[in-house]
């Protein structure tokens, strides 16, 4: 059936805007029909709201393709100048990050979502910072100064799913002693993120397929239909594909969720963000513990920056957390968690593709023992540039034709402070 006249030298968005008016149009004709009876008014009323619901979102997603398409090709773009493009595009991230390619895929991918509306899947392994990912998505949308409501999906007992998410009504089961919103009420308009999706029971799933598809809910105990505005983002530590394949989880609600798929990589992948995460972390203890940022002796640093932190940034966090609250002024070795502190587990023998120190001979450890390298030579041209400006950054930044904050951020990473060098400039020389 043909709905609209397409001009063929229109865009798409002006047939959207046409296709919204017919369909206003038709809602405002239904709703003073005289021959029908009411219910049946409501319910197409229902429907064709779910239909313009629907074409604004194909529309926020044509958008979203089309801003892609026009945005230079990340080939043409340095890691560096990608990450220096986010942050000046006032990109808000409550954080520090590197310039990891993957990373910042991800949070190119984040940016551009987040104004749209649509649906985004985010996955990764436990602690990657999944939960931050969709607080930004929020606070960079238009929906940021809206509610933002978090869910633990995995959390929520299978009898209470139902009441926690939509809610239910005084005297719907034992205990209903008064009416109560759900999750999805308390974030109309927000944003609502459901962490650990892939724990929701296969009946949760049915009822949030269509919250997703009607855009409304129901109180446990009701059978009124409450409209509701909400943004869902999604969150998984879980192989969802995987999971639907087994019929674990419904295939229609994972392509539902994952209009937008982000992907974190793991921490261990992301080695240049742990000296920024080791400032930023310091920071955040020393004002909840009210004493000064802890410091670190040079092996236990050295010690942090090659750990591989199977808990991801939690536990990275958890331990800047447990130094600062255990160490005095400065932190070392004795001070970390008795089982990742060296010496608590046997060195692995030498196999067959291990070099004489034990270390194994595969392109991954020839690529860890480049940045280890890469890193030593910059710290090293760092010290010596700021011993030479005697401790002054803008003068380094000018000498080396360089950005201040990213500057900055260098210096962060490896723990120098030009504070100390403008005290050994100022000292007195020895005779």
């Amino acid at each position: 059936m043909k709905i609209v006249d397409q001009d063929p030298g229109a865009s798409s968005t002006v047939s959207y805007a046409g296709l919204i008016d017919k369909i206003e149009i038709l809602r405002s004709t239904l709703r003073w029909a005289s021959k029908l009876d009411r219910p049946e008014i409501e319910k197409l009323l229902r429907q064709a709201g779910a239909l313009r619901d629907e074409v604004m979102q194909l529309s926020h997603q044509e958008r979203f393709v089309s801003a892609a398409a026009a945005e230079p090709a990340r080939s043409d773009l340095s890691r560096r100048q990608r990450r220096e493009a986010l942050i000046e595009r006032s990109f808000i991230f409550e954080g520090a990050f590197g310039d990891n390619p993957k990373l910042l895929e991800a949070l190119e991918t984040a940016e551009k979502a987040a104004p749209t509306g649509l649906p985004v899947l985010i996955d990764g392994e436990s602690g990657t910072g999944k939960e931050l990912m969709a607080r930004v998505i929020h606070a960079n949308g238009d929906r940021a100064e809206r509610p933002f409501v978090s869910v633990n999906c995995g959390a929520i007992p299978d009898s209470l799913l139902e009441s926690e998410l939509f809610g239910h009504c005084k005297g719907a089961f034992t205990g209903a002693v008064h009416d109560r919103k759900g999750k999805f009420e308390s974030a109309h308009t927000g944003t609502i993120f459901l962490d650990e999706i892939g724990e929701l029971p296969l009946p949760g799933q049915v009822k949030l397929l269509r919250v997703l598809e009607a855009h409304e809910i129901q109180r446990v105990g009701s059978d009124q239909p409450i409209r509701v505005d909400t943004r869902v983002v999604a969150a998984t530590n879980r192989n969802l594909r995987k999971l639907s394949e087994e019929g674990r989880f419904r295939e229609d609600l994972f392509y539902r969720l994952g209009v937008i798929h982000v992907t974190l990589p793991p921490l261990r992948e992301r080695k240049d963000e742990i000296a920024l995460l080791f400032e930023f972390f310091g920071d955040e203890a020393a004002e909840a513990l009210k004493r000064r940022p802890i410091e670190m002796t040079r092996r236990l640093r050295a010690f942090l920056l090659d750990y591989s932190y199977p808990g991801n940034i939690r536990e990275l966090r958890n331990i800047v957390y447990r130094l600062s609250c255990l160490a005095g002024q400065t932190a070392d070795l004795e001070h970390l968690p008795a089982d990742i502190r060296p010496g608590s587990h046997p060195p692995p023998a030498a196999g067959p593709e291990s070099g004489a120190n034990g270390q194994s001979l595969s392109s991954d450890a020839l690529n860890e023992a480049k940045r280890a390298a890469s890193d030593l030579a910059e710290r090293e041209f760092l010290e010596r540039g700021l011993q030479e400006v005697g401790g002054i950054v803008v003068e380094l930044a000018k000498r080396c034709n360089m950005n201040r904050s990213h500057l900055q951020v260098l210096l962060k990473k490896h723990g120098l402070h030009s504070k100390e060098f403008r005290a050994a400039a100022r000292a007195p020389k020895a005779i």
